[in-house]
């Protein structure tokens, strides 16, 4: 049994035992729930919803929040001595899917 499920305006594959990185939940512990369904697909039918599965709920337990690898950005003006230099981490959550329910 799968499901896709929409969260931080992303749409993800997942399946019961699966760990996935989204965008940062806000939530320090404990469980999440996902009822954005847009999809349960199970042996034989397929139930896709319009736009989400009603009454379906993808249950998680939040593993860690971090920051992933930094990007480092550099802007500049040709011949005008203008440069400057950013970086940025974007937090995440890790999230491991417990259950599916239909």
């Amino acid at each position: 049994m799968y499901a896709v499920i929409e969260t931080g305006g992303k749409q993800y594959r997942v399946s019961e035992g699966d760990e996935i990185f989204v965008e940062k939940l806000g939530v320090e512990s404990g469980e999440v729930n996902f009822d954005k369904v847009v999809m349960v697909g199970r042996t034989g039918d397929t139930l896709i919803g319009a736009p989400y599965v009603p009454g379906a709920v993808v249950k998680a337990s939040l593993i860690k929040n971090g920051k992933g690898k930094k990007i480092n950005i550099f802007t500049y003006k040709p011949k005008k001595s203008s440069k400057r230099a950013m970086g940025h981490r974007q937090p995440y959550s890790k999230v491991k899917i417990e259950s599916i329910i239909a």
